[in-house]
């Protein structure tokens, strides 16, 4: 995969990354920056100006594997137009199709798996891993890290790899068994990041509440919790975690979640359909009357609960019935909201095996349906807010209109749900990353509209020196400065 001099790539270049996929991805091109600018190497936005590009994948699902395939093929037009000599490709698509790869696309120099993300800096310098079989990877507090995110949010990976069962998903093939960090290792990451001026940590993994099996943590999510809510902190703080799993969901998280004002009372939990016999299909079991019960008994412990979750249309054998089934299910549970995927055929998995296939045409217009008939409930409950007052995060300009600034409530998570757009900022200057109070105006089918109506009483967040190494391994830093995210 390529036999040019590099001996250039002894010295210090720059790097540029393109991260594609979900957050959990993210955290993984974090983590490989970290490593190279902390052996001196300089990230750029810019790709032309590249030395070395890197491209860390997705291939979750059909779209996601071309997006990835489209990424490389862009980035290696720049080895032609641009500076750069080598192209570096990370992730899921190379967990999957390594060897295809290697062959299909020589104007890719290297490759690098989910579990070798130590190898990154040998790998960009043109050097030989030291070891070719990687064992399952998991970063750590001490681990060097960029922030790719805007300077007042931060997510933080408390887990990795899955041991469910799920006949539709691929996962657990990429990314290995499951495995926790270390308590206190997440807590020192928690504080320094507070302490750096980050608002808001979004704890993420395969399944988050799953967190401290393998450690014989009892409840291990809400212990966690508890303890990252009694961390002193010189502002408030939002403390959010996604991609919880239905049967997993204890009281007494939800008692911890109900009991601090920093954690969130938001819950994301994507149950993936409500049929019984689809449900049984895809290895995951309960039913649409099974989460009905659980739905309320979130919704007693903590009043006001944002609940978000995400549904497979199109399953092999999914009849008329079943997705009827489904939507009578949507309505009855009136969730704040809801994503719709149609059912993707990856050959790896084991729904692949499955009969009764359901054609392309249909899985779409099962979408459409489904997504019109939650579009009226989101109105619906987005309403309930008009006149209200409620606390915001103020995200920055939007890209909508230069007239307008974006904000997220607690029940809206980063690049995920809706936002609020301030139409009237008041007399206080705006600032990326203030907490603020929002009257709601307005509400559209997902986003809301209003004014800002409190005074600015807290101290502004510190400008972040970009790329600055601090204790510990963590690096400052944010997207503008070093990572295309798609």
């Amino acid at each position: 995969m390529g036999c040019r001099d590099l001996s250039y790539l002894r010295t210090l270049v720059k790097i540029g990354f393109v991260s594609l996929g979900c957050p959990k991805n993210l955290v993984d091109s974090e983590v490989m920056m970290g490593q190279l600018t902390a052996r001196g190497h300089q990230l750029t936005a810019s790709p032309e100006d590249a030395d070395v590009l890197v491209v860390n994948t997705c291939s979750f699902i059909d779209p996601a594997k071309q997006e990835s395939v489209d990424t490389i093929l862009e980035m290696a037009e720049y080895k032609k137009t641009g500076r750069a000599q080598r192209l570096v490709v990370a992730g899921c698509l190379v967990e999957r199709f390594r060897d295809d790869i290697r062959v299909n696309l020589p104007e890719v120099d290297a490759v690098l798996g989910t579990n070798e993300l130590d190898s990154i800096v040998e790998l960009c310098e043109g050097l030989t891993p030291k070891a070719d079989v990687a064992e399952p990877y998991l970063y750590h507090d001490a681990t060097p890290r960029v922030l790719a995110t805007p300077r007042h949010f931060a997510y933080v990976k408390i887990n990795e790899g899955c041991d469910h069962p799920c006949s539709f998903c691929v996962i657990p093939q990429y990314r290995g068994g499951f495995r926790s960090r270390r308590f206190e290792s997440v807590l020192i990451e928690a504080r320094r990041l507070f302490e750096q001026g980050v608002r808001e940590i979004n704890l993420i993994g395969q399944d988050t509440t799953a967190y401290g099996d393998d450690l014989c943590l009892k409840d291990g999510l809400a212990s966690l919790l508890e303890r990252l809510a009694q961390i002193e902190t010189p502002q408030p703080v939002w403390v959010r975690f996604l991609y919880c799993y239905p049967n997993r969901i204890t009281q007494r998280l939800l008692d911890v979640i109900a009991e601090y004002p920093s954690l969130v009372k938001y819950i994301d939990m994507p149950l993936q359909h409500a049929s019984a016999s689809v449900l049984k299909r895809m290895k995951r079991g309960s039913s649409g009357d099974i989460f009905l019960k659980l739905l309320e008994k979130i919704r007693k412990t903590i009043p006001g609960v944002t609940i978000r979750t995400s549904m497979i249309v199109g399953f092999p054998g999914e009849t008329d019935r079943d997705f009827h089934e489904l939507c009578q299910f949507t309505e009855a549970a009136q969730l704040d909201r809801l994503g719709v995927f149609s059912f993707s055929d990856e050959e790896t998995a084991a729904s692949y095996a499955l009969g009764g296939k359901v054609s392309a045409r249909t899985s779409y217009n099962r979408k459409r349906h489904l997504m019109a008939v939650q579009r009226k409930i989101s109105r619906k409950l987005n309403r309930r807010w008009v006149g209200q007052d409620i606390p915001v995060m103020v995200e920055g300009p939007s890209a909508e209109s230069e007239l307008l600034w974006e904000a997220r409530s607690t029940g809206q998570a980063p690049g995920i749900d809706g936002v609020c757009y301030i139409s009237d900022p008041g007399p206080s200057p705006l600032a990326q990353g203030q907490m603020r109070v929002m009257r709601i105006t307005k509400a559209h089918d997902y986003d809301l509209v209003g004014d800002l109506v409190d005074e600015v009483i807290e101290r502004p967040i510190e400008p972040a020196n970009p790329f600055r190494v601090l204790p510990g391994g963590l690096v400052s830093g944010h997207a503008a400065a070093g990572l295309p995210h798609r």
